[in-house]
């Protein structure tokens, strides 16, 4: 009896390219919405991770914050060289980048075979190309006969669809843009309560400051006669602890002087310096002391230091007299 033995298939010569992407089909050349798929898992979400870190860097290094800043520069350096292997040298591993893989496509030489790294960079170098044309050569696949870029004409490349069922590569894609997005948030949390948070709490004591601190020092140098004790007592609870002595000072200074009916009004200001919890400003003011027939009209420039209370107030921590063009001005 004669057995016959089945004939056997050609082993694959995809299998070289990669065992996981298939053989790519000849003439069957991949549409422009698979490779704009691939491109995005690829390129897109990595580069939109790199830039929101080198902003916050640069925003951090305005700050001053220097460890916010190398931060995000590590992290920019790692998803930057991971984008790297992924676009370079995996696809002489695997056959694909992880978003050619997912979308079932693969670039190969115009007779088929396999590009090594180096006309690969070649390649992603030639699309500043495709873009600096007003993005022509990103669209051009649409028109030409070979849904080729300006860069695979000048490289002499093509993107086919492969001939093998594409591997299950959806759930390792979508890891992939999960850790992009958790990186993406997590360095616009870190920009957010590192840099923008502190400066716009900077940015809004500062316009507290000037409004509150004319009125801070009108109301602690004012007095009347007929309610001293009241006014003196008002203006020791517009300073700090470490302030009032010298206030009290003053007071009993004034005293022993003669207290007269004293008014000061701040004619301009200008906030010099200030963080969030403590602000320096220049202050002129003019003022008048003494009875109604015998005022004596006073003015001096002041520079005034001020500081948050616990309870978040605005009190005076310091006041020293610059300049005092006329006399009667306070002490």
């Amino acid at each position: 009896m004669t057995v016959t033995l089945p004939k056997l298939d050609a082993v694959d010569a995809g299998a070289d390219i990669s065992g996981a992407v298939g053989q790519a089909s000849d003439g069957v050349r991949a549409g422009w919405w698979a490779r704009a798929r691939a491109f995005a898992v690829d390129v897109f979400f990595g580069t939109g991770v790199v830039i929101t870190c080198v902003l916050v860097a640069q925003s951090a290094s305005i700050s001053g914050l220097g460890w916010l800043r190398w931060t995000a520069i590590a992290v920019a350096a790692v998803v930057f060289l991971a984008m790297a292997v992924n676009r370079l040298l995996l696809p002489s591993i695997t056959g694909a980048t992880l978003g050619r893989a997912l979308s079932g496509i693969v670039v190969v030489s115009r007779d088929g075979a396999p590009i090594g790294p180096w006309r690969l960079l070649l390649r992603d170098l030639a699309h500043l190309l495709d873009t600096a044309a007003l993005f022509l050569g990103w669209l051009w696949p649409l028109w030409d006969s070979r849904n080729r870029t300006f860069a695979d004409l000048i490289v002499r490349t093509e993107v086919r669809r492969v001939e093998a069922e594409r591997p299950d590569g959806r759930r390792l894609a979508g890891a992939v843009l999960v850790a992009l997005a958790v990186l993406a948030a997590a360095a616009s949390l870190l920009g957010y309560f590192g840099v923008y948070r502190p400066e716009l709490a900077v940015e809004q004591a500062r316009e507290q400051i000037a409004v509150r601190g004319p009125e801070l020092v009108e109301q602690m140098l004012s007095y009347n006669v007929a309610t001293t004790d009241a006014d003196f007592a008002r203006a020791r609870g517009l300073v700090t602890d470490g302030y009032r002595p010298k206030v009290l000072a003053d007071q009993d200074d004034a005293r022993k002087r003669g207290l007269a009916n004293t008014e000061y009004w701040v004619v301009n200001s200008s906030v010099l310096t200030n963080t969030r919890d403590r602000a320096e400003m220049l202050i002129f003011i003019l003022g008048q002391r003494g009875e109604a027939a015998k005022l004596r009209p006073s003015s001096a420039t002041l520079r005034v230091t001020f500081a948050r209370s616990g309870s978040g107030q605005w009190l005076v921590d310091n006041l020293s007299v610059l300049a005092r063009p006329n006399p009667g001005q306070p002490k």
